[in-house]
């Protein structure tokens, strides 16, 4: 019986294509699914065989916990270099962007409290 591995959505298209490398080069039979026409299906990829399945999870766990360590190391690096992106400096390039959200934000919270407020 099919068992879903690795769940494709919103996932960065490196990191599928290091699971794909990661399965091939430990010969996993596997396959993948597409989320549809519309992106509501589960795009994932699946273990044909789940009599591997101890192995292949032992793989992917240990490939996940190396690839957040580095995904933290490149976000710190990015933060001590500063190019990370910040609040502040998604603000000083797009004020207006910003400043819209904000005002659309408030609208929705005193729309939401006004009627409360009035009883």
């Amino acid at each position: 019986m099919s068992v879903l591995l690795f769940r494709l959505n919103n996932v960065p298209e490196e990191e599928a294509d290091a699971v794909r490398a990661l399965l091939e080069e430990h010969d996993v039979d596997y396959y993948e699914t597409s989320a549809g026409k519309f992106g509501i299906s589960v795009a994932g990829i699946w273990l044909r065989d789940d009599s591997q399945l101890p192995r292949v999870r032992r793989l992917l766990d240990e490939f996940q916990m190396e690839h957040s360590t580095r995904m933290r190391q490149s976000w710190q690096e990015s933060i001590e270099r500063g190019e990370a992106d910040t609040f502040l400096r998604r603000m000083r390039r797009e004020p207006l962007k910003i400043i819209l959200f904000l005002a659309v934000i408030a609208l929705i919270l005193y729309v939401s409290t006004v009627p409360w407020l009035n009883l």
